[in-house]
């Protein structure tokens, strides 16, 4: 399914996402409803314009394609001159449709994955500014936004500590978040990667050793999600999605590391994710979204669904004697393509579908919902050139 993945991504994602740009006021439109209505007069989320730099850039390097570079330039732009506080430094979580400051807040979660799009961006383009202003973000992450027990998570303006509601939910408030350190990890994995920073490697080391002894739980075999302080859990929960993305960022972290002694300690450990998951999740064709105290929430999330694929592509990579991984990615990308894609003309994925496939009412874009977890899929399925029975 790799001309599948590919056609999907030129014909479908691609030209979407282009179709969002905004020329009047920078960046990208940051809504539109599930009538495809945009709302030019919403607010633009970082994350969102953050994520639609790394899908540019990302594209712009894969597939060679100049017009994608240039959308991946003026994304950066808007982050630059928009989303970025030149004043205290680090990224807003939204501007106002003309690049004003909206939400202020300065989340670690919100850094990273401006890190993340930066790297991409400068892997593509090889504009130093993209680098320096990706190592400028590196450096407040590691002076505001951690302690000695790893990192943090909210933080107003001038990064005073703040409630962490953004990245909270199923009624905790979280201190340490499982996703924030993920995001961090995969952050500074793209950036060790285009940069070389040897200071990243203890950073990267650290990180994993946090996901082998406090996010891991060995007796569930899942990862724990919402945490105080000290690592204790807050909740029963488990985030099927966010193990399956896991088990295989983890395994491309440790790819670009290549530290033997951190594979010894994590890799049995993306095998067991990746396994409980497939055993104990996976319905055969499509991902649940999570399980709190027992009940499965059976929404299937457009994210979920796209991390799904990567993950099983990369378990079977990693053990070729796995092959029910492969046809089980298979029978995904088929659900994905049936029922989470929209077929209508001018839009891109549902964001939520039931179990059968029948899509809630929710928008096709909005400060979550973005190209990154969807363009990833098809990049992955590309580059790892193993074709889908």
């Amino acid at each position: 399914m790799i001309k599948q993945a590919r056609e999907h991504l030129v014909k479908k994602l691609i030209p979407f996402w282009k179709g969002l740009r905004d020329d009047v006021n920078g960046g990208y439109y940051g809504y539109m409803g599930s009538d495809l209505k945009v709302d030019p007069e919403a607010v633009k989320g970082c994350i969102l314009n953050s994520r639609i730099t790394w899908f540019f850039s990302s594209a712009a390097t894969l597939l060679g394609d100049k017009s994608l570079l240039e959308e991946a330039a003026h994304a950066f732009a808007f982050m630059k001159d928009a989303c970025l506080d030149r004043e205290y430094g680090g990224m807003y979580w939204s501007v106002t449709c003309d690049g004003k400051p909206a939400d202020t807040t300065k989340h670690t979660y919100n850094q990273a994955f401006t890190i993340y799009a930066l790297a991409a961006y400068y892997e593509a383009s090889r504009d130093p500014e993209a680098l320096r202003m990706a190592l400028d973000l590196y450096g407040i992450i590691e002076t505001r936004c951690r302690d000695e027990g790893g990192y943090l998570e909210a933080y107003d303006r001038h990064f005073r500590p703040a409630s962490n509601e953004k990245l909270s939910e199923n009624g905790v408030m979280a201190t340490r978040t499982m996703n924030t350190l993920l995001h961090v990890f995969e952050a500074y994995t793209e950036l060790y990667r285009v940069s070389g920073l040897d200071q990243l490697k203890k950073n990267l080391c650290e990180i994993l050793d946090l996901f082998a002894e406090k996010m891991y739980n060995p007796a569930l075999r899942r990862q724990e999600v919402f945490f105080d302080h000290e690592y204790n859990s807050l909740i029963d929960l488990w985030s099927i999605g966010h193990d399956i993305e896991t088990a295989w960022l983890i395994d491309w972290g440790l790819d670009v590391l290549g530290d033997e002694k951190m594979r010894a300690k994590l890799a049995p450990i993306t095998r067991d994710l990746t396994d409980h998951v497939y055993k104990d999740a996976f319905d055969d064709r499509s991902l649940p979204m999570e399980c709190e105290k027992g009940v499965m929430n059976e929404d299937r999330v457009w994210w979920i669904q796209a991390e799904t694929v990567n993950g099983f592509i990369n378990g079977y990579q990693r053990d070729p004697d796995r092959p029910e991984y492969l046809k089980a990615a298979a029978a995904q990308l088929d659900f994905i393509f049936q029922y989470c894609v929209d077929p209508r003309e001018g839009s891109e994925w549902f964001e939520i579908v039931d179990r059968d496939g029948v899509p809630c009412d929710k928008p096709i874009v909005q400060p979550w919902k973005c190209p990154y977890h969807n363009g990833r899929m098809c990049m992955e399925i590309i580059r790892r050139g193993v074709d889908l029975p």
